[in-house]
This record gives C-alpha cells, sequence and structure tokens, in this order.
C-alpha cells in the first residue's frame, strides 16, 4: 500500500515530537484508518505504529494524620494548599495545576482537569477556605497583571492547548494559582515562593 510509512511516520511524530493527547492521535489514527478502509480493502502497517499512551497517576491525598501534624507549622499560601489537600481532596500535582477558572466561589466547588486516569472531576470546596481562597485570587489577580506589564506573566498550557490558543497563556482565567511563571527572556527567571504570592 502507498504511504504506509508517511502516515506511520506522521502519527508517531504526533505522539513523539509534537507531544499530543493520547485522544488526538486516535483521532488522527481513527480519520486515516476511515480513509484507507474506505478507499483500499487493507491495513496491514500498523506493526510499526508507535502509539500515545497515558501517564500512570499515583494517588497522593493526604489522610487525616498527615494534616493533623502539617496544619499547625502551616502558614499563608502553604497553609491554602495544604488545606485544599486535605479539605477537597485533592493530590498534589492537581492542586498545583489548579487555575482560576477551575476555581468556583459561587458554587463552593473546584473543577480538577486532567487528574486521575487523565479525568476531569468535580470535588466541594470547604467553605471555611471561601474567604482564603478569594484574598488569595486578588494577590494573583494583582501580581499577574504586574507580570504581564513586566512582560513575563505567560503560563504554561498542556499538550497542544498553545499552538491552538497562542493568547490563551497571558489571559486571566488560565492563570495558575500557586506555581511561580517563567520570564521568557533569555537569562530570565522569576520564583517567586509560595509565601511571598
Amino acid at each position: 500500500m502507498s504511504g504506509e510509512a508517511e502516515v506511520t511516520a506522521f502519527l508517531n511524530h504526533l505522539a513523539a515530537e509534537r507531544k499530543v493527547a493520547a485522544s488526538t492521535q486516535n483521532q488522527a489514527l481513527s480519520a486515516l484508518l476511515f480513509l484507507y478502509k474506505s478507499a483500499r480493502s487493507r491495513v496491514g502497517w500498523l506493526d510499526g505504529l508507535q502509539r500515545a499512551t497515558r501517564p500512570p497517576r499515583l494517588p497522593v491525598v493526604l489522610t487525616r494524620d498527615e494534616w493533623s501534624g502539617c496544619s499547625p507549622s502551616c502558614k499563608g499560601v502553604r497553609w491554602l494548599i495544604a488545606s485544599l489537600l486535605y479539605g477537597a481532596g485533592l493530590r498534589v500535582m492537581e492542586c498545583l495545576r489548579l487555575r482560576v477558572k477551575d476555581v468556583d466561589l459561587g458554587y463552593r466547588q473546584i473543577l480538577v482537569r486532567d487528574g486521575k486516569g487523565e479525568k476531569d472531576r468535580v470535588t466541594m470546596m470547604p467553605e471555611k477556605l471561601a474567604a482564603p481562597l478569594a484574598g488569595h485570587l486578588g494577590r494573583v489577580k494583582s501580581l499577574h497583571a504586574r507580570d504581564l506589564e513586566a512582560g513575563y506573566g505567560e503560563v504554561s498550557l498542556p499538550y497542544a492547548l498553545a499552538r491552538k490558543y497562542p493568547r490563551a497563556g497571558y489571559e486571566w482565567p488560565g492563570s495558575t494559582l500557586f506555581r511561580p511563571v517563567t520570564d521568557p527572556r533569555p537569562g530570565g527567571r522569576r520564583d517567586t515562593p509560595p509565601s511571598s504570592l
């Protein structure tokens, strides 16, 4: 069949170099299979195909004893992060990846994107965290505006979203709550410790 090597190379390129999500590569593969099945009678070239895989996720949720041990020593933003880990049942990376648009103060809920098993879920926000989170959002918003004025307020976007929406990394709803931003200028980096936010 003509084009076998090119099609396999294209799908491998999507997975290995473009780092697209597994669902994106699967969609491209399905479209190509449909084309080849309707236009050709056989598709025997799939043996050399490198499939995009979903990374394994290990759960890291605070237990009651761990929360009791760290709660008195945490202050400020570190307390807020630890409170979300325990009170909302978030895993460490789920909490650190939270974006402004994922926090709904009105409904007291948090949208966890790309959590365990690469699935999204909604979890409750403890009532006592609503006011501290609102205050934190205000501080992060002013820091975000200051960073944009200085030329380095962009946040990273998952998978290929940065190519699809080039300006989304600069917009307020996509800003992360707890991670520092990186200065894209040569030699420039802003490592803002969470306690200074």
